[in-house]
Order: structure tokens, then sequence, then C-alpha cells
């Protein structure tokens, strides 16, 4: 485990505040105002992430809510990793608060989202290919189940033994912390998956 860089605690709290400020842009918010739909937290569930962007019936929208979602993750991992000199510490911290500016944005009144796509993007700046096998399996149980929830459910807590599989053995306890916030996130979700109420991909959410 590499530990020759800074990881006093000046750098530290500055890779947390960096990655926080980053993960709490709601661009679901800013995408959806941009393009006339009003609020995204008065549409669907509310949430401000991509699967409820998709709801506006927009595509574009939420494909952009996607992109910039995870890309504020990947961007806080990235210059964690450029300042820390090799300290796994500050990468991990950024990803902490990206991931948790997203969950939580001071902007929104911490409401914010629940962090799938902002997941995916820091698996990207930690080792993209585990962010591509968590993309496949979200695809797979959402083609079968036509569940975003579970898709996204199944696919993350995957993502530690992907981890730990692929040798990337200093990442694992941080995702797991992150799954159990995304847990968390969906714990309606869970509610709702077994009670048989969620709603299936494409299905209007009843209000």
């Amino acid at each position: 485990m590499p530990s020759s860089g800074d990881s006093s605690l000046p750098m530290l709290l500055l890779s947390l505040v960096i990655g926080y400020g980053l993960g709490s842009i709601p661009f679901g918010l800013i995408f959806t105002r941009m393009a006339g739909l009003g609020d995204i937290r008065d549409i669907g569930s509310g949430n401000i992430g991509a699967t409820n962007a998709l709801r506006t019936g927009n595509k574009l929208v939420a494909f952009g809510t996607f992109l910039f979602d995870a890309a504020k993750g990947t961007a806080a991992v990235l210059i964690a990793k450029h300042l820390s000199g090799g300290d796994i510490a500050l990468p991990m911290l950024a990803a902490l608060g990206a991931f948790l500016g997203h969950l939580y944005p001071v902007w929104l009144g911490f409401k914010g989202g629940k962090g799938v796509s902002t997941f995916i993007g820091i698996l990207v700046g930690v080792f993209w290919p585990v962010a591509i096998l968590f993309i496949v399996t979200w695809l797979f149980v959402a083609y079968l189940a036509r569940y975003s929830s579970l898709a996204a459910l199944v696919a993350a807590g995957l993502t530690p033994i992907c981890l730990a599989w692929l040798n990337h053995w200093d990442w694992v306890l941080p995702s797991l912390v992150l799954v159990a916030f995304i847990y968390y996130a969906h714990r309606e979700n869970i509610s709702r998956l077994l009670a048989g109420t969620e709603p299936k991909i494409g299905a209007s959410k009843k209000e």
C-alpha cells in the first residue's frame, strides 16, 4: 500500500471538501430546468438522479444527468490522485466526499440522489474495468427483471467482490462503505421490491 504521499490533515480535508463540492452539483436539477421541464424534485420520485430524470420523458436530459453525475465522481478521484503523490487516503476521502455530496447536497437541503451514477464514476477513477463490470451487471439484471433499483443493488453488492477478485484490496472496504450508503438510499425501493409494488422500467410511477 503506497504511503509516500502527503496525508497531512489539511490535505485530507482538502480532498474531502473537493470531493463534496463536486458531488453536490445537482446536474439532474440543472439539466431539467435548462430543458424547460421544471423542477425534477416535483417529478416522479422527486429524486435528482438519472432514473428520475428519465421520467421527464427526455432521454437526452436523463443521459446527461447520468454522464455528469458519474463525471463528478471520476473527477474527484482523479484530482485527489494527482494531489496524493501515491497516498491512497486522499482519493478515498475524495470519493467519499463526492458520494456524500451527491446524496446530501448542501444546496438542496441535504436531499439529493441515490448515488448509483456517482458510484460508477468513482469506480472509473479507481479502476475502470470494475465500472464496466458494474454496468454490464446492471444491464443484465435490468433486462431480466425490469427493475432499475434491483439492478443497481445487485451490481453495487457485487462491486467489493469484483475489486477483491481483481486484486484491488485497498478499495474493498471503502467500496463496502459506499455500497452500504447505496442500500440505505434505496431502503424504500427495497421495501417495495419485497412487497411487489416497485414500478418496473418503463412503467409510469404513481404519485
